[in-house]
């Protein structure tokens, strides 16, 4: 597989389902926060996300964040969602996603990584030998880098749609 392809793209984290996780042979998730979990920079959970989180680990999906954020930004977020996180994991490199199957007690290839980002979430989570879980930004980024970022991916998202006969998504707000 393709070092920029996600295993699976999805719109929304809520989107994600048991038989997907099934499908893929995952038994844990490796969660980013930022325009996945929620908004960039936001502590805000939507209860719609927290309903998934919830049932995910009724279903017994193991759950732990995994994020570039600073922990100043992750460590609060994480603790009001009630879930253990490793902050300023340096995605793409492969150790966050190490550290964090380790931390469910898991086998790489038993969990999966879940982002908005090709080259950080993506990337890092193919060099880590980890499944991938691709979700489109809950809002789109003004910075000329992440636009630039985004307009790649736009790019590597299309060519996955058409390969899986999908829509092409539009990406953000």
């Amino acid at each position: 597989m393709p070092l920029f392809t996600p295993d699976l793209l999805k719109n929304r984290i809520t989107d994600i389902t048991l038989e997907d996780l099934r499908a893929l042979g995952v038994r844990g998730l490796l969660l980013d926060v930022d325009n996945t979990l929620t908004t960039h920079g936001s502590q805000v959970l939507d209860p719609a996300v927290r309903q998934w989180l919830e049932a995910m680990a009724e279903q017994g999906i193991a759950l732990t964040v995994v994020s570039n954020g600073m922990p100043k930004r992750v460590e609060p977020f994480a603790k009001k969602i009630g879930l253990r996180h490793i902050a300023f994991a340096c995605k793409p490199f492969p150790l966050g996603f190490w550290r964090g199957a380790r931390r469910l007690g898991l086998k790489r290839r038993e969990c999966a990584a879940v982002g908005d980002q090709t080259f950080t979430d993506i990337l890092g989570s193919r060099l880590a030998g980890v499944r991938s879980i691709q979700l489109l930004p809950i809002r789109l980024e003004h910075q000329p880098t992440l636009r630039f970022k985004r307009m790649l991916e736009r790019k590597i998202l299309r060519r996955y749609c058409r390969k899986h006969g999908l829509p092409e998504p539009e990406q953000g707000k």
